[in-house]
C-alpha cells in the first residue's frame, strides 16, 4: 500500500465527503478532530482489519471483521466462499466499513463506504499486498474478493491520538 497518491486520495475523498455532509456529521466530526491526507494514509496502512457491514437479502445488518488491502482507490476484502457477506453484496451492492483504534482520549475512526461488488480473483498487487497484511498467514481460504469503491470517508481522532501518530 505504498502508493505515494494514496494520502492525496484519501484527503480529497475525505474533503468531499464533509462538504457534501450535513450539519450534524461536521458538528459530530469538528474540523479540528479529523486526520489529514498523510495520518489517514499511516492510519490505515497499520490497520488490518476492519469491520464490514453489509445488509441481508431481507433488510437486517450483518456486520464481521475483515481484513483489508487499498489498492486502485478501492478497498479489497478477501472472503470465504459462501459467506455471508458475499450474499448480502450480491443483493445490496454496498459497504461501509469502520476501521476503529483505541478508547476514551486515544481513541481514532475511519468510517467509509461506497458500492462493492464480489468478483473470484483479485490483481497480483492485492493479493501480494493482504498476503504481506495477513503477518504470515495464507490467503488459501480467500475463494472470492470484495472490492468497495468509497464514496463517502469521515475520520476522527481524539487529540491524544493525533499528538502520537
Amino acid at each position: 500500500m505504498n502508493d505515494p497518491n494514496l494520502a492525496t486520495w484519501l484527503d480529497r475523498l475525505q474533503e468531499a465527503s464533509f462538504s457534501q455532509g450535513g450539519q450534524a456529521v461536521r458538528a459530530a466530526y469538528p474540523p479540528e478532530r479529523r486526520m489529514t491526507g498523510p495520518q489517514l494514509a499511516g492510519y490505515l496502512e497499520r490497520r488490518t482489519y476492519a469491520l464490514a457491514s453489509s445488509t441481508r437479502a431481507d433488510g437486517r445488518a450483518h456486520a464481521a471483521p475483515t481484513l483489508f488491502t487499498i489498492h486502485a482507490e478501492a478497498f479489497w476484502l478477501p472472503t470465504v466462499g459462501g459467506a455471508v457477506r458475499l450474499r448480502n453484496v450480491q443483493a445490496h451492492p454496498w459497504l461501509a466499513l469502520s476501521v476503529l483504534e483505541g478508547e476514551h482520549d486515544t481513541h481514532a475512526a475511519v468510517l467509509t463506504e461506497g458500492p462493492a461488488e464480489v468478483l473470484t480473483t483479485a490483481p497480483a498487487e492485492v493479493h501480494d499486498a493482504t498476503l504481506l497484511r495477513n503477518a504470515g498467514g495464507t490467503l488459501d481460504w480467500a475463494t472470492a474478493w470484495l472490492r468497495m469503491t468509497p464514496h463517502r470517508l469521515f475520520s476522527f481522532a481524539e487529540h491524544a491520538w493525533q499528538e502520537d501518530s
